[in-house]
């Protein structure tokens, strides 16, 4: 059952993990929580002049010269007003540029932890069906841009619009309690409407979460198996799938928009009828004398500022709320702890590379049983091939004598310490894999087989692609080394592989079929590269090419998770056993009399 995500669904959760994040950059937080408030205080001066302004002209037109008398009014009004806007420019200024800045800063680290936790992660959490690679890539990629969009909204946005509305509500008060009474009463009911919209949709939310990862996931596997689909004529059935899912996102969408517009429009009806009793309290005050002309301006404008973040509420509940869920999978990854890498301690131990199996039992985390009481030696400079039919548990040995999984039952043992004791990446160090799939970065050829070692140079990268008779074919290629690795074939991409092992040129090696990829005499020229390397050193090789395998110093026979038998070539021959049958089985699918004859007939 896939794991239910840890659940964030509100503010003081959301901090608490991103506390870690924004604390190296606490100083420029507190620089910006200064020049919000200097802000604040710099929005209040239009207000406060322009009930300075009605009040004066008020006064001044029943003068006999009102315009001589004024000059110095309009003098302070014209220094006051520039002066403010001179400041503002650059408290806004820096407010936005450090408040971005901790934005982009914040955005990075998430990202690259969220990198560091995966690549630290088993093998197996990439194997659940709930950490497929499109589910994983949105939440990590919508998790960091809802997170930081919420550091964005709290230091460009709430911050300074919540500082200028509490600010312009003192000054409210300190001008006419019943006039900041009732601005005061207005934005907790603008505040609960906006809650209930925020319920209201939080399960639609994750809903939508689910759909996007859906989308994204079965459109990287609808480009993936293109030339499946294609071979099958399956284009309509995919579309359908694919169209299905659109229309249950865009259901989802259209709840979403049409919930929000209801309530958007409650709200605005709900800040206008409060400047409309913002206006009658003010024209009565004033009628009976209470407060002069401009203090009507004064409210009406200060009111505006305190319903600024009322206006700007919903996109920022919107924002929030993307926050709360899409933090829920960003963290999930992050908090996935347990799913870490088991690691050992062992750093110095001269490693030769005699692996034991005892009594090994194994099963993947989707349940499937893949090897059963298996017990087997691979004894230091040796070849051991492992032979079976597929879903044996061949590659499963393999897997976990890389340490890829841990078994559930028995132990395995290198050179007679416990693997699990074993430092991972001093173990994987002197082991080299060549799988039948190997990936091929992004990347020219050149880096590629320098990924065998980093330290590499040039000459150490062509004498590694000669000897997987690779060098020739990347020679007739535009570009040579520096030739886009991805644009290879099939073939030349598993000589790439092959090249990194001799890079590497580790004490044990793993072969999961190496030549599959490869045609007959490639697959000569590969087998003879790897006889090569292969003296003196621990080699484990699954193979269904008789040739790779004939030769072993030991052969391990599974069927269904078993090991049934194991011996050399001739001994297993002679037991009349699965072997035998297998061996039988691929001599009759290479026609193999007919190749003898021909052969002969030819020399």
């Amino acid at each position: 059952m896939p794991k239910p995500f840890a659940r964030t669904t509100n503010l003081i959760s959301i901090y608490k993990q991103l506390r870690p994040f924004i604390s190296p950059y606490r100083y420029m937080i507190y620089g910006t929580l200064f020049l919000t408030f200097l802000g604040a205080l710099a929005a209040q001066v239009n207000p406060l002049v322009l009930k300075y302004t009605v009040d004066e002209v008020t006064e001044l037109v029943n003068l006999p010269d009102p315009m001589s008398e004024g000059i110095h009014v309009l003098v302070v009004i014209t220094a006051i007003l520039l002066g403010k806007e001179l400041a503002n420019i650059f408290i806004q200024f820096g407010q936005k540029f450090y408040g971005e800045k901790i934005r982009i800063s914040v955005s990075s680290v998430l990202a690259q932890t969220a990198i560091d936790k995966i690549l630290r992660y088993r093998i197996a959490y990439f194997n659940d069906e709930n950490h497929e690679t499109g589910k994983l890539q949105t939440r990590i990629d919508r998790g960091i841009e809802s997170l930081t969009k919420l550091v964005q909204n709290f230091f460009i946005d709430i911050l300074p619009l919540f500082s200028n509305a509490i600010i312009a509500l003192i000054i409210m008060y300190m001008q006419n309690v019943y006039v900041g009474l009732v601005s005061t009463v207005v934005v907790p009911i603008y505040f609960y409407v906006s809650s209930l919209q925020a319920r209201r949709l939080s399960g639609v939310r994750r809903t939508l979460r689910n759909q996007r990862e859906q989308k994204t996931s079965g459109l990287l596997n609808l480009i993936g198996s293109i030339m499946v689909i294609k071979s099958f004529v399956r284009e309509k059935f995919e579309g359908k799938k694919q169209y299905d899912l659109q229309m249950q996102l865009m259901d989802s969408q259209l709840y979403t928009r049409r919930t929000s517009f209801i309530y958007d429009g409650l709200k605005t009806f709900i800040e206008q009828f409060g400047v409309v009793l913002i206006i009658l309290l003010t024209v009565y005050l004033v009628l009976d004398q209470q407060m002069t002309i401009g203090a009507i301006m004064l409210h009406i404008m200060l009111f505006n500022n305190v319903s600024s973040p009322i206006r700007q509420l919903h996109r920022i509940y919107d924002d929030m709320n993307d926050a709360f869920i899409y933090a829920e999978g960003y963290f999930d990854i992050l908090n996935a702890d347990e799913e870490t890498e088991p690691n050992g301690t062992v750093v110095d131990s001269n490693i030769k590379g005699t692996f034991e199996l005892k009594n090994v039992d194994f099963s993947y985390p989707n349940g499937t049983k893949a090897l059963n009481n298996v017990s087997m030696r691979i004894e230091n400079g040796k070849t051991t091939a492992l032979v079976g039919l597929s879903g044996a548990g061949k590659s499963t040995v393999i897997n976990l004598l890389c340490k890829f999984y841990l078994p559930d039952e028995g132990n395995i043992t290198l050179d007679g310490i416990d693997l699990n004791q074993y430092e991972n990446s001093f173990l994987r160090g002197d082991i080299g894999l060549v799988l039948q799939r190997n990936h091929i970065f992004q990347g020219s050829i050149e880096d590629n087989i320098r990924y065998g070692n980093m330290d590499a140079n040039f000459e150490e990268i062509e004498t590694a692609a000669r000897k997987a008779y690779l060098h020739d074919q990347i020679m007739d290629l535009p570009q040579g080394y520096q030739h886009d690795a991805t644009q290879l074939s099939g073939g030349q991409q598993q000589r790439i592989a092959i090249a990194r092992l001799f890079l590497k040129d580790p004490p044990i090696i793993f072969l999961d079929e190496p030549t599959a990829s490869l045609d007959a005499i490639a697959t000569e020229q590969i087998k003879n590269s790897l006889d090569a390397i292969k003296e003196g050193r621990t080699v484990i090789i699954i193979s269904h090419s008789l040739s790779q395998i004939l030769d072993s110093d030991m052969i391990y026979v599974m069927k269904k998770g078993h090991v049934v038998e194991n011996g050399t070539h001739d001994q297993l021959v002679d037991m009349n056993g699965t072997y035998r049958e297998i061996f039988d089985a691929s001599a009759r699918s290479l026609n193999l009399d007919k190749l003898v004859s021909s052969y002969r007939d030819n020399q």
